[in-house]
């Protein structure tokens, strides 16, 4: 059984006579790498990946990071509205390179959309929205979440071995990078939850001298109550003063 080039598991070729990357570009990815450290808000780490991306890859005019959820798509990040409308169709079709990559294979390359037979829905539309040729590379896996890395080339044949292992690497850095921002951004959140829960906890406390563990007793209540987060009970009582559905705590 034949493998299509396009869809292998790995970059297809090599950069450079000895197959390795330049050294410029190892010291574009370790600038790239050093300031996504530096970031801790989830969009502004894949809108610098995906800059980088249309910079450093070869072919690229535009580029997209995209989480996928069954068959449907979302441009997370995206360089203009050509991805963001390509990703769109692929939800609607259910097929294309992205779902494709991130179900299936690590790279796919797509030489010419207007030939393209694999995904003929898909296709069509996309050349009618100005794309002409695509690579996408999986990012991710994580449950029923997968993630992305789309580039869009103006041309055919946009995007070469070269593009693959560029792609490759920068879609490597952009895994390790989402990963971080996540783990950061959970902790975060974790954080500014156990505040508000204790804020709540200390109004509580003071208003109708409560131990504490009645006062977390009180808040858990009302939010099985009401059916709501445990968080979203203690935001209310810290902004208004009151707890929903309780008029006075029991002991």
């Amino acid at each position: 059984m034949s493998i299509d080039a396009s869809e292998m598991d790995g970059p297809s070729g090599t950069s450079g006579q000895s197959g390795g990357v330049s050294g410029d570009l190892a010291a574009q990815l370790g600038e790239l790498a050093r300031e996504l450290q530096q970031e801790d808000d989830l969009d502004t780490v894949l809108a610098g990946i995906v800059q980088a991306a249309v910079e450093l890859i070869p072919g690229a005019a535009d580029a997209s990071i995209s989480l996928v959820t069954g068959r449907t798509i979302e441009a997370k990040i995206a360089s203009g509205v050509l991805p963001r409308r390509v990703d769109a169709l692929q939800s609607s079709t259910g097929q294309g390179p992205c779902l494709d990559a991130a179900y299936e294979h690590r790279i796919v390359r797509v030489p010419d959309l207007s030939t393209e037979t694999r995904w003929p829905a898909f296709c069509s539309g996309a050349v009618e929205l100005g794309a002409r040729s695509m690579l996408s590379l999986q990012l991710f896996v994580e449950g029923d979440r997968m993630g992305a890395l789309n580039l869009f080339g103006a041309r055919p044949d946009a995007f070469d071995l070269e593009s693959e292992q560029i792609g490759l690497l920068v879609a490597a850095h952009a895994a390790v990078a989402f990963a971080d921002s996540q783990k950061i951004s959970q902790l975060k959140e974790a954080l500014m939850s156990r505040q508000l829960i204790g804020q709540a906890e200390g109004i509580l406390m003071e208003r109708y001298k409560l131990s504490a563990q009645q006062a977390f007793l009180v808040l858990t209540r009302a939010s099985s109550s009401s059916n709501r987060k445990l968080r979203e009970v203690a935001e209310d009582l810290t902004i208004s003063g009151e707890i929903a559905g309780v008029k006075r705590p029991v002991r």
